[in-house]
């Protein structure tokens, strides 16, 4: 499956993988790397030891890596760090793009920026943005409010018109070779996938947060900031986060304001990291997006990936025949 992003960044397969904080390792994205795809290691909030142990677990892999661009901003560092390593690719969200886009695009690596708005977008396209993912509101983890079936083919009719070399990528509710197949449909030169490959055996994630998942539908989320609140993170208040509807998610939502009052949240804090280590999702907010309800088994990040492109040209087949094409 051949497509503008499979021949910029040199892979099988229009598919990449979220680099999801904590979860996104070198493992997955050395899976999703060698079955076709590229796979993104999570840099999450800046730490440096667990950036050089999880591009050692990559191995030979060809894997890139993603950052929170704000939190980046504090820790301007750890970008050193993950170039050094020659990443395929680097992404930005949630934040500027200017101070490290050319840093990126200075040692070869494509600059890849996720954004969650058409304003977004057009801030991308001048910092040099090589490829731009669109991110619905459907997708786990932070984001605004714009849905992907709408936010995609908007960008791709701005990109065609104001930076036609710019590759577009869908992101948000993608878990499958339907999936696929709309957003290439839409206008999408390729995916970015989260959730499901959260829901994959590679996945730093605790088995009790797999078991929440694969119990749960796509009405058993919500978006919210108390994951942020509970661990002291400042998001900019533009941003929430799509979390399942855990009990600790469902006790504090709508009650921020009581969640933050000093004693309070310094005891919601120790009971949510130590649900978090000993894998309680009830006493903890885990990360999933809409598309959890597409997920029924956890499986190797391969197997994940080769099922998404057989069953996306399956569809783009029978569309192809149905037109008489």
């Amino acid at each position: 499956m051949q497509t503008r992003l499979t021949k910029k960044l040199g892979i099988k397969h229009p598919i990449i993988s979220a680099p999801m904080a904590t979860a996104a390792g070198g493992r997955l994205a050395a899976a999703v790397s060698n079955a076709g795809g590229l796979g993104l290691v999570g840099g999450g909030y800046g730490d440096a030891e667990w950036l050089e142990r999880e591009f050692a677990a990559a191995g030979h892999a060809r894997v890139g890596c993603g950052f929170i661009s704000w939190s980046l901003a504090q820790r301007p560092h750890l970008l050193d760090i993950v170039l050094a390593h020659e990443p395929v690719a680097v992404m930005l969200s949630f934040g500027e793009v200017a101070p490290f886009g050319q840093r990126v695009k200075a040692v070869g690596a494509t600059l890849v920026c996720q954004v969650q708005t058409l304003a977004m977008a057009r801030e991308a396209v001048a910092a040099g943005a090589d490829v731009v993912v669109a991110q619905g509101a459907e997708a786990g983890g932070h984001g605004i409010e714009r849905a992907t079936f709408t936010l995609v083919p908007e960008l791709a009719d701005y990109l065609l018109g104001a930076a036609p070399d710019t590759l577009l990528v869908a992101a948000g509710g993608v878990a499958d070779g339907r999936g696929l197949a709309a957003a290439l449909m839409l206008g999408a030169d390729g995916v970015l996938v989260g959730t499901r490959f959260w829901a994959s055996t590679e996945a730093l994630v605790p088995p009790g947060f797999h078991a929440a998942a694969l119990a749960a539908d796509g009405d058993s989320t919500l978006r919210t900031t108390v994951v942020d609140i509970v661990r002291r993170y400042g998001w900019p208040k533009a941003f929430t986060a799509r979390v399942l509807k855990t009990r600790f998610a469902l006790d504090w939502h709508g009650r921020e304001s009581a969640l933050a009052e000093p004693a309070t949240l310094e005891h919601e804090e120790a009971r949510f990291a130590n649900s978090y280590k000993a894998g309680n999702a009830d006493d903890a907010c885990v990360f999933a997006g809409e598309a959890v309800g597409l997920v029924r088994e956890i499986a190797p990040a391969g197997e994940i990936l080769g099922r998404m492109v057989r069953d996306a040209e399956i569809l783009l087949g029978r569309a192809s025949d149905m037109l008489g094409t």
